[in-house]
Order: structure tokens, then C-alpha cells, then sequence
């Protein structure tokens, strides 16, 4: 039985990647947990607080119910069954709690991409959850994702990392659904040094055994082009990347928007969390 949270502001962002989900595991036995989260600011006036307060719990208890009811008339499955959960905590608390006290598998949030005003590539709330999740993949479902099951799924590395247990939820990922792996360099310099060759040896005896590939995108300066490229050619159906201090994906939320607007996606973007430095 998988545990699937899918935090909801109540957006069409936020349906669609629920959506997405729901439609990736029709065939298997799922409890997927629609979760709002609204902290309310409390104001001097403690008697009408507490009325506003009252009237929004009771008008996200019945959006929430409202979604229950769409997935289940959307997608009628008898393997899935549908809750809520409404927190008083702000989203990126709510979800570190749920996923400890529910054993959730996976957070999947909608996104509406770059904002140019805030300078971020994913949305701030998105951003900000990102950093807090420390066990627990994340799909990210853009706001123009189309529903596919991946047949491919990008997993862009330089070679720099020793990968080992980190891995395995892009493995299990790809034993599920069949996914191909396709490990894509972004070449920077013509030869990959004495450590990258160690790394590139483990990870291929990680590997080894399931659908996999290695790819070599050559002569690219800019990561970021050079993945695009890769997706378009390749007709990428995933992106996956490992979450960890100084990778290549906290560069891309960091790094400013002039450079990013490149690398807008609309397939979905699978985040494997790493609290383990190396």
C-alpha cells in the first residue's frame, strides 16, 4: 500500500499534479491524502479571529471533501481510497509531519515554474518545501504536464558524487514502471577526471540490471541548455536529480532567472532527497 500526499491550495496547478498521480498508480493499491495548509495570522481582535478562523476551517473542510469527490468521480478505482488532512501549520511543517506520522512514499506538488518577479524556478511554496524534506521523494508536476507513464526518465549527473543507497528510490521508480534510466553527462571538459571515472564505475555496477543507458551530451557549457536539449531529443517522459548541498538542482532554484528561463520543463521533475554528505 503506497501513501501519497498531495498538498492542495486548491489550484488548478495543484489538481492537475494530484491528477497526475492518481493516474500513475491506477494499479496499485494507494491511500492518497489531499493536504491544505493555512496558518492564520491572529489579530488583536480575538473575538472576530476567532469567527474568521471558524468560517475558513469549515470552507477548507468542504473544498477538501470536494476534492475527495472529484478524484472519485474522475477516476473511479477500487484501489484507491481518499483522505483529507487540514493543518494550522504552515505547508512546509504540515508536510514534514505528515510524512513522518503517515509514512508517506511520495509528496507530489503542482508548480507553476519560474517566477520572473521572485527570481525562483520552481514556485516559492515548492522552493521552500524542497528544503525542509529530508525523506521523502518529491514529484514536482509542472503546470503544463500532460499524462504520460515514463517510458524515460532523465537522471543528469557529473560524475562528482559516489551514488549508492540514494538511488534506490529512482531504481524502485524505474522497476515499477518500467522506466528506462538514462544517465546523461553534460560534457564541460573533454575528459572526465580520476575521480569521476571511480564514480562512473560504481554507478554503473548500481544499475546494473535494470533498463538503463548512458548518455554523453558533448560540448555544452551551460548544464542547463544541455538537459533541455537532452529531453527534446530524447523525448524525455521524466526528469529525476538527487537533492544535495551544492548539486546541480540547488544551483538551478539559486542561480538568477536570466539564466534559468532556459530550462523551463513541462515533464515532470522527480526530487530524491540526500541528507547524507559525503
Amino acid at each position: 500500500m503506497k501513501h501519497i500526499l498531495l498538498p492542495t491550495d486548491f489550484s488548478d496547478n495543484a489538481w492537475r499534479a494530484a491528477s497526475y498521480s492518481i493516474q500513475l498508480y491506477a494499479d496499485e493499491n494507494c491511500t492518497f491524502y489531499f493536504m491544505h495548509a493555512a496558518k492564520l495570522k491572529v489579530s488583536n481582535a480575538s473575538v472576530r479571529s476567532s469567527k474568521l478562523s471558524t468560517v475558513m476551517t469549515e470552507n477548507n473542510k468542504a473544498a477538501l471533501k470536494e476534492l475527495i469527490q472529484k478524484a472519485q468521480e474522475s477516476y473511479s478505482n477500487s484501489k484507491h481510497t481518499f483522505k483529507t488532512i487540514l493543518s494550522a501549520d504552515d505547508l512546509q511543517d504540515a508536510i514534514k509531519d505528515t510524512i513522518t506520522a503517515l509514512k508517506i512514499n511520495l509528496v507530489v506538488m503542482g508548480t507553476k515554474g519560474a517566477s520572473k518577479a521572485k527570481g525562483m524556478f520552481f514556485g516559492s511554496n515548492t522552493v521552500s518545501s524542497l528544503t525542509k524534506i529530508k525523506d521523502c521523494p518529491v514529484l514536482i508536476v509542472p503546470e503544463n504536464a500532460n499524462f504520460k507513464t515514463p517510458e524515460q526518465l532523465a537522471f543528469p549527473t557529473d560524475f562528482n558524487r559516489f551514488y549508492g543507497k540514494e538511488l534506490e528510490p529512482i531504481i524502485a521508480w524505474s522497476n515499477q514502471f518500467k522506466t528506462k534510466i538514462k544517465v546523461v553527462h553534460i560534457n564541460e571538459k573533454e575528459n572526465l577526471n580520476t575521480i569521476q571515472e571511480t564514480n562512473l564505475e560504481q554507478l554503473k555496477k548500481v544499475i546494473a540490471g535494470h533498463s538503463h543507458s548512458f548518455d554523453w551530451m558533448r560540448d555544452y557549457d551551460n548544464v542547463s541548455e544541455g538537459i533541455k536539449d537532452f529531453i527534446e531529443v530524447n523525448k524525455i517522459d521524466m526528469l529525476a536529480m538527487i537533492n544535495y548541498k551544492h548539486s546541480f538542482l540547488e544551483n538551478l532554484m539559486n542561480e538568477p532567472v536570466i539564466k534559468k528561463l532556459g530550462f523551463q520543463t513541462s515533464i515532470p521533475f522527480l526530487i530524491v532527497p540526500c541528507d547524507t554528505e559525503k
